[in-house]
């Protein structure tokens, strides 16, 4: 199979992609650590059955980055990017075990560390804070 130039460009793209969603996925353990890294903590009252995390310039949430796993209420879980990612600014969505999503658009994840989700049942009401 022959590449022209612009393929080759677009398959280091796909590749730098895949190594992020990878190290995601499989916890970083065998991957340098990025400085992206954070942990998300369930404060919601519900299970979050999925996690995407996405560039802030991206209209594509890619994959769920929990694979089969849920993030029951009150567990964390820490979430690692490649050291080749070099975005700072990014959108995180959940979707609950009901299928109900939540978006927070433009975490500066080179300067927060964790990020806490939350529900208020009587006001309806979804916020994130983070540090």
């Amino acid at each position: 199979m022959a590449f022209n130039g612009k393929g080759i460009i677009m398959l280091k793209q796909f590749m730098g992609a895949v190594l992020v969603l990878a190290s995601l996925v499989t916890g970083g353990t065998a991957w340098a650590e990025g400085k992206q890294n954070f942990t998300l903590k369930n404060r919601t009252g519900y299970t979050v059955a999925e996690v995407y995390v996405s560039p802030a310039k991206s209209d594509d949430w890619e994959e769920d980055v929990m694979g089969g796993d849920v993030l029951d209420n009150g567990e964390n879980v820490h979430i690692q990017f490649s050291r080749a990612a070099k975005s700072c600014m990014w959108d995180l969505k959940v979707v609950y075990d009901d299928e109900v999503e939540a978006e927070w658009a433009g975490f500066d994840l080179c300067k927060v560390s964790t990020i806490s989700i939350f529900y208020d049942r009587k006001k309806d009401e979804t916020w994130a804070e983070y540090e």
